[in-house]
C-alpha cells in the first residue's frame, strides 16, 4: 500500500500539500509539533486511498513528507 510518512519536526501546517493533494486525504492535525506548528496527518481510514504519487512531498518546502510506493508486480509474460 503507497502511504505517506509527515516528519512532524519539519512540518509547518502550511498546508501547500493538502492543496496539492489529488484525493484531497491531507489534512490538518488538532496536534502541534515541539515548534508549536499545527501538523498536516492523513487519517488511518485514509491512508489507502494514497496512490505515491509524490505531490505533497515535492510541493512541501520544508521536505517534511517522506512518499511510500507499492511496487507494480510484473505482469504475465514479462
Amino acid at each position: 500500500m503507497s502511504r505517506i510518512v509527515v516528519l512532524e519536526s519539519r512540518c509547518k501546517g502550511c498546508l501547500l500539500c493538502a492543496a496539492q493533494c489529488p484525493k484531497k486525504i491531507i489534512r490538518q492535525s488538532e496536534r502541534f509539533n515541539a515548534k508549536g506548528y499545527k501538523i498536516v496527518e492523513v487519517a488511518d481510514e485514509d491512508m489507502a486511498l494514497c496512490t505515491g504519487c509524490a505531490s505533497c512531498a515535492m510541493v512541501c518546502p520544508d521536505t517534511a513528507i517522506r512518499v511510500f510506493r507499492t511496487r507494480k508486480s510484473a505482469g504475465a509474460g514479462e
